[in-house]
């Protein structure tokens, strides 16, 4: 292990969740690790978008591809200083640079977990119906791309709260921390969502990579609306 080149130790330390590692890697001057990460989401995240968009058309494919990454580093880069000024409230011992390279961390293996469930979202794009607007597909691959992206958030924040308590010597204050964090990211992640749709529109419109009336409604409202139809099916 110790002969990798260090971004790849750095990767290894990531996909395993070793604190200590992690710690270090994040304490290191190098840009290499935030580089790394970023790209990894690009990537993780766009494969994952394709797969998505894909079930409607090639081009709605390419138009997700780019917004699924988008919307995971502006969210990033929107909470950056409120998560950071978190963290030092909470006496995690963590800087605004720290919090920021842990965020993006997490966000990186969401995307490798992603990326991996890119041929499962394939299957499904198989075997569900025809796009229709009276049909209930769109709601199908919704409540899918939630429940994905959930799934990997999940995963990725067990590995964030390990290197939180570690660096803050505390299950408490690492927990408040991490619940803190994920309430921002939800909040501001969801309207980001909700402005760049990377999912699924109506079939009633164009396909196109920003709507008209992008503020309209909000992320909530739209996945309630798909639960209770499918379960009104």
């Amino acid at each position: 292990m110790n002969r990798l080149p260090p971004l790849q130790r750095g990767f290894r330390a990531l996909l395993r969740g070793e604190p200590q590692a992690l710690f270090d890697w994040m304490d290191s001057r190098s840009t290499q690790g935030l580089v790394g990460c970023v790209m990894v989401i690009i990537a993780g995240c766009g494969l994952f978008g394709a797969a998505v968009g894909l079930w409607r058309s090639p081009l709605q494919a390419g138009y997700v591809a780019v917004k699924m990454p988008l919307v995971i580093l502006l969210t990033a880069v929107g909470n950056a200083a409120l998560n950071g000024m978190l963290a030092q409230l909470l006496g995690t011992g963590l800087s605004f640079r720290q919090t920021s390279l842990a965020i993006i961390m997490s966000f990186a293996v969401a995307a490798v977990i992603l990326a991996s469930l890119s041929p499962l979202v394939l299957f499904l794009l198989v075997n569900t119906p025809p796009f229709s607007s009276s049909g209930h597909g769109g709601d199908v691959m919704l409540v899918a791309l939630v429940t994905a992206i959930a799934f990997a958030g999940v995963v990725a924040n067990v590995r964030l709260l390990r290197l939180i308590e570690h660096a803050s010597r505390g299950r408490a204050v690492a927990l408040q921390t991490l619940f803190a964090w994920l309430a921002g990211n939800l909040l501001l992640g969801s309207q980001i969502a909700w402005v760049l749709r990377p999912y699924m529109g109506p079939a009633d419109l164009p396909v196109e990579f920003l709507r008209a009336e992008p503020w309209r409604g909000n992320f909530f409202e739209g996945l309630a609306n798909s639960v209770l139809r499918l379960l009104n099916m």
